[in-house]
């Protein structure tokens, strides 16, 4: 138990002398006051000696509290003390001695180059934690397949709905919307050649195989990997995660994989509804601005576009969902515990995952125009 700390003041023959006694240290009973009331006594040269004797404990605060008491009169000769109260007290000024230095920014090339230093490493680490996101997502996917009884239908349907069915508004008038500037620019365009009647193949191309998944994995970038990141950021956050863990349940079952399978299944649905869209769009400019009827447009797309570029279209839909769903689950993963950091996470899953949309995309264009189709 701690002695309330304490001193008395006598006048020796070598000056003003402080008398400590009961326990210095932070924690004890009114230690505090008694270290501002030393300091008092102690201003302006008025302790000539002090007498740590008496003192039954002493920690760094109550030395520091005697050394600013003291001031410059910090020799053995105005101390009385024990050989640890001493060494303490040595330790103490000699922390206190030193001076800060403060550290020269760095400028010019060499910041340059810990700028790029630091974007290397932290390359190298989101690569390596993106790896352990996708070896533990197969790892799930796997047990899931040899137990299907462990999938959350449940979970899964909800979040089908939620990320899915509520976004087919969205993607129809955002394709249709599309299909119709693609149309316009078409057949303004093309009748300055008199080739106006292409403008139903420009349509159909440019729907059937890049506009429909692109615009609705962009468009569930900007949906579905926020929201999953918030999610489970905010869960992260309020320690729902870490009290799964300790119940024995895996986070990535019961919160990754069925927002992954969600999308992995709605997808191709938005993709068929953002087809139809984008050719109504690009069908009411023809019909509008060309005179071309709905038959003859449909006919055109049957006979001159086919179903391939339907099909070339639609192949991206999988990756695209892994990828949303995996950036969106993995941002939410990292989020630390605080706001700023799930916000940081949220925007980062956007960014991300519309970047790497686009990327897949255009990599997809060159691996199908190598094979010739």
């Amino acid at each position: 138990m701690d002695r309330p700390a304490d001193f008395s003041l006598e006048e020796t023959p070598e000056g003003r002398t402080a008398v400590l006694s009961g326990d210095w240290t932070a924690t004890a009973t009114e230690a505090g006051d008694i270290a501002r009331r030393l300091v008092d006594a102690g201003a302006g040269g008025g302790l000539g000696n002090v007498d740590l004797t008496g003192v039954r404990r002493m920690d760094t605060a109550g030395a520091y509290a005697v050394l600013l008491a003291m001031g410059e009169r910090t020799g053995e000769e105005h101390i009385k003390a024990r050989a640890e109260t001493r060494r303490l007290l040595e330790l103490v000024k000699t922390a206190a001695d030193q001076k800060q230095t403060k550290r020269r920014e760095p400028r010019g090339f060499y910041e340059l180059m810990i700028r790029i230093g630091r974007g290397v490493f932290d390359l190298g680490a989101e690569i390596f934690e993106t790896m352990v996101f996708v070896g533990h997502l197969l790892v799930v996917i796997g047990r899931t397949i040899a137990n299907p009884t462990r999938i959350r239908w449940a979970a899964c349907t909800s979040l089908a709905e939620r990320a899915g069915l509520d976004a087919i508004p969205i993607v129809t008038i955002t394709s249709f919307f599309i299909g119709a500037v693609v149309g316009l620019l078409g057949a303004n365009m093309l009748r300055q050649f008199g080739a106006e009647v292409f403008a139903v193949e420009l349509i159909g191309i440019a729907v059937l195989r890049e506009f429909n998944i692109l615009i609705t994995a962009i468009l569930l970038a900007g949906r579905s990997a926020s929201a999953f990141a918030a999610e489970i950021g905010s869960m992260k956050m309020n320690q729902e995660i870490d009290a799964m863990k300790v119940m024995g349940v895996d986070p990535f079952e019961a919160l990754v994989f069925p927002r992954f399978a969600a999308l992995l299944t709605i997808i191709p649905l938005l993709t068929f509804v953002a087809t139809l869209a984008g050719l109504i769009g690009g069908m009411l400019v023809t019909w509008t601005v060309l005179d071309l009827g709905p038959a003859f447009f449909l006919q055109r797309i049957l006979d001159n576009v086919g179903a391939t570029h339907f099909w070339i279209g639609l192949s991206k839909a999988p990756v695209m969902a892994a990828v949303v769903a995996g950036i969106g689950c993995r941002q939410g993963m990292e989020v630390g515990g605080d706001v700023e950091s799930l916000g940081r996470r949220v925007t980062s899953a956007v960014v991300q995952a519309i970047f790497a949309i686009i990327l897949i995309d255009a990599a997809f264009a060159l691996l199908y125009m190598k094979m010739g189709i």
